[in-house]
């Protein structure tokens, strides 16, 4: 680990418990049923009641979880007020289920809120033609593309409550109070539209969300909704632009693993580490490959069944971002599969 991050707590609280990593600011985890098992959530006291970032999963396990966070270290105390960073079902899943038991008023972002109430109402019980046609796009494995066109897709559904209508914007520039400070709000892309953080003016928090994770980068991807998105180059200025607000002396609350301090430093690492994926990628297309074929080239390492989605839409990511800068060209195989290859590569 780089020296110029550390990290104050070696280990997160255990499901149920709470951690109080700053004045009046508690810090939870809930349990996911994934490879990154977990998502912080942090609560903020505002003496008679409290505002929440983030939920967890709408399932029957973390609604317990968080009913027994509110008979204990919540003490009993309302939920007044929940935000939610971003519209990804570990961020956002029981936004509704605060706002209809509970009464919370939910801030967040126009495009989370407006990308989740789409997404709840979208199921579908196969996945649909333009889902399959962007698999064959990147030329997914023939044995894992029929499997999954047998199986019931995820559906955003599956894990996130009912949204009700009415919500509160947040956006960038604005300014919002709450844990007894005042606090920036600036918007970050790439992994999220309109991902919110928060900046505090009164002491030296930061809440970063799934923008300012410390020892892993947030997944960049494209899918079938925006198949010539360019989520890498959002990042990428989003990053330049939030580190001119990055201290050492900064506590980032994030999304998922340790609070750490030394912003401005993860803040460069997090730039270089898409710039270095990026020359890998450009030098392994001297020959035309598929979005599938390039996973050596980014990840530098084997990807599993239960990790092949997420490397696949980062992998298209990363070409697209090649493909609007100029840097690469890709013509349709017989298959319907791009294939790309860098200017000047042999064929």
């Amino acid at each position: 680990m780089n020296v110029h991050l550390s990290f104050p707590w070696e280990t997160a609280p255990d499901i149920g418990e709470a951690v109080e990593v700053a004045d009046g600011v508690l810090w939870f985890r809930l349990p996911l049923p994934m490879k990154l098992d977990h998502v912080n959530v942090f609560a903020f006291d505002e003496g008679d009641g409290w505002t929440l970032i983030d939920t967890g999963f709408d399932s029957k396990k973390t609604r317990a979880i968080w009913e027994g966070l509110l008979a204990g270290p919540l003490g009993g105390k309302p939920i007044k007020r929940l935000i939610v960073t971003h519209h990804h079902p570990d961020h956002i899943g029981l936004a509704g289920w605060f706002q209809r038991e509970h009464g919370a008023e939910l801030v967040t972002t126009r495009t989370a809120w407006l990308m989740a109430r789409m997404l709840r109402l979208d199921e579908h019980e196969k996945p649909v033609d333009e889902t399959l046609a962007f698999w064959r796009s990147a030329g997914m494995d023939r044995a894992i593309y029929e499997q999954r066109a047998r199986e019931r897709p995820f559906n955003f559904a599956d894990v996130v409550a009912e949204l009700p209508l009415g919500f509160t914007r947040v956006k960038e520039g604005d300014t919002i109070t709450f844990g007894g400070r005042t606090w920036d709000v600036r918007i970050g892309n790439g992994h999220a539209p309109e991902h919110a953080t928060f900046w505090s003016q009164d002491d030296n928090l930061v809440h970063g969300g799934d923008q300012l994770l410390a020892t892993i980068s947030p997944n960049l991807g494209v899918y079938a909704t925006e198949p010539e998105a360019d989520p890498v180059g959002e990042w990428l200025e989003s990053c330049r632009k939030l580190i001119h607000f990055a201290r050492d002396e900064q506590l980032v609350l994030p999304g998922h693993k340790l609070p750490y301090k030394g912003l401005p430093t993860r803040m460069r690492q997090l730039i270089q580490n898409h710039h270095s994926a990026l020359e890998r990628l450009e030098a392994y297309l001297d020959t035309p490959k598929t979005a599938v074929e390039c996973f050596p080239a980014i990840f530098k390492r084997t990807i599993g069944e239960g990790e092949y989605g997420l490397a696949l839409v980062e992998a298209l990511a990363h070409l697209n971002h090649l493909f609007q800068t100029g840097k690469v060209t890709r013509t349709r195989r017989d298959d319907d599969a791009w294939l790309w290859q860098a200017k000047g590569g042999r064929a």
